[in-house]
């Protein structure tokens, strides 16, 4: 591609679906590229039990390769988003997947518990770079009217791979143990390949490169600069996945250890609860494009915090089924709107930087979570420490929402004025 690409017009007369149409590939590559980060992620947590059991260690110490995960995440995110920025959204994006692709391999190799948080910490640079890049690529590429949809698009990708993860967990889990979960993460290097010949570079991206022999005085400025929209996102971001990692890393051990469900009946309650968030998750889009971003996260988060104690506590099959299936309907569709929320946050110049830094303080509030959780279950036991993480959680992130940053010169991207409330 030898030049910028034009940004097409934003056409009143078209729904969000219509505008969408012609950028399949980038937002389906941004969709595979979160299912597969997703399947090998949630693999980890549904081994947890498992892979405690081999290395001889009990559900601190495996919260703690959560957290060791998290960290590297935390690199991943910052680093690849600088490298994002200069050397372009597309290349950075192939990296993260053969990268995390080949780490999940590695996983299944290990026998220590060390190598085990070596190797899960080398996975998580993997899986911050990757979709730093990817939710770059994909917002600075559909038409403005079509990122929120976008945007929810991408990230139901990962419930996919949650549910994708859960029923392959039910078959081979029994039969060739932990170990076969991590091989089968080997598979998503492909995606690599699709990338390459069929996603066209992030046209924000090439016009910027155009414009960088200009004069100093009228070169876009580089760097990540603190200010109000620029914290708010890094606040959000870290109680954000604090709250999300509280509602879905533990699940599936309560869901055996506590419940003393079978990895069927496991299978079953993850199943409803990624349905809930596939559905959830585009539905959330529409909704911010009409409402507001603000109104539905408000409105998500009173019904999480409605939803927790029926989602870990109940004893009927049928309650923990609608719960599950709430929970992912409203408490995790919320991230659907990620992407377009820190996306609006920074400018072109170092959007990916500033969307990689807000990811690495999410994998930091995940770490704290990783933490937090199995500490707390070891005073009150796991459901309480799940509730009330959430809980508590579930009101930062919406103390954080209410935060009106100012709107700075080149905040916005092409076709957007301002930033969202």
């Amino acid at each position: 591609m030898s030049g910028p690409v034009a940004m097409p017009d934003d056409d009143d007369t078209l729904s969000p679906f219509m505008l969408l149409r012609p950028y399949w590939r980038v937002t389906l590559a941004a969709f595979l590229g979160w299912f597969l980060d997703a399947f090998d992620q949630v693999a980890l947590l549904l081994c947890l039990p498992d892979i405690g059991k081999s290395l001889g260690v009990g559900l601190t110490a495996m919260g703690l390769v959560i957290t060791a995960q998290s960290v590297g995440r935390i690199l991943g995110n910052t680093s690849w988003g600088w490298l994002s920025d200069r050397y372009g959204r597309k290349l950075t994006f192939m990296i993260g997947v053969l990268w995390f692709a080949a780490f999940s391999g590695f996983t299944a190799l290990v026998w220590t518990y060390l190598g085990m948080l070596v190797v899960q910490f080398l996975f998580g640079i993997g899986f911050g770079g990757e979709w730093t890049a990817s939710a770059s690529l994909l917002m600075e590429s559909v038409p403005p009217r079509a990122r929120s949809l976008a945007s929810s698009i991408m990230m139901a990708g990962y419930e996919c791979g949650f549910f994708a993860a859960a029923a392959v967990q039910a078959v081979v889990l029994p039969y060739w143990g932990w170990r076969a979960m991590f091989l089968i993460g080997v598979i998503p290097a492909i995606l690599a390949i699709f990338i390459r010949r069929d996603v066209a570079e992030s046209p924000v991206w090439l016009r910027l490169r155009a414009m960088s022999p200009a004069p100093a005085a009228t070169r876009p400025r580089m760097g990540l600069r603190l200010d109000g929209a620029a914290i708010q996102a890094l606040l959000f971001m870290a109680v954000l996945q604090f709250q999300n990692a509280a509602i879905y890393s533990f699940y599936p051990t309560l869901l055996r250890k506590v419940q003393n469900l079978t990895p069927a009946d496991v299978f079953l309650l993850l199943g409803c609860y990624c349905l809930g968030s596939l559905v959830g998750k585009p539905l959330c889009g529409l909704l911010a494009t009409r409402m507001g971003e603000r109104t539905v996260f408000i409105t998500y988060f009173l019904i999480t915090i409605v939803d927790i104690w029926p989602f870990v506590s109940a004893h009927s099959m049928w309650v923990l089924a609608g719960a599950a299936l709430i929970m992912g309907l409203f408490g995790n569709s919320v991230f659907a709107l990620v992407p377009h929320y820190l996306s609006q946050r920074f400018p072109s110049a170092s959007r990916s930087l500033g969307m990689g830094c807000s990811y690495a303080v999410a994998a930091l509030g995940q770490g704290v979570c990783g933490f937090v959780v199995p500490w707390l279950g070891g005073q009150w036991g796991l459901p309480q420490a799940i509730e009330s993480s959430v809980v508590i959680g579930t009101f930062m992130v919406a103390a954080v929402i209410f935060y009106q940053p100012p709107v700075l010169p080149g905040r916005h991207m092409e076709g957007e004025e301002s930033i969202v409330p």
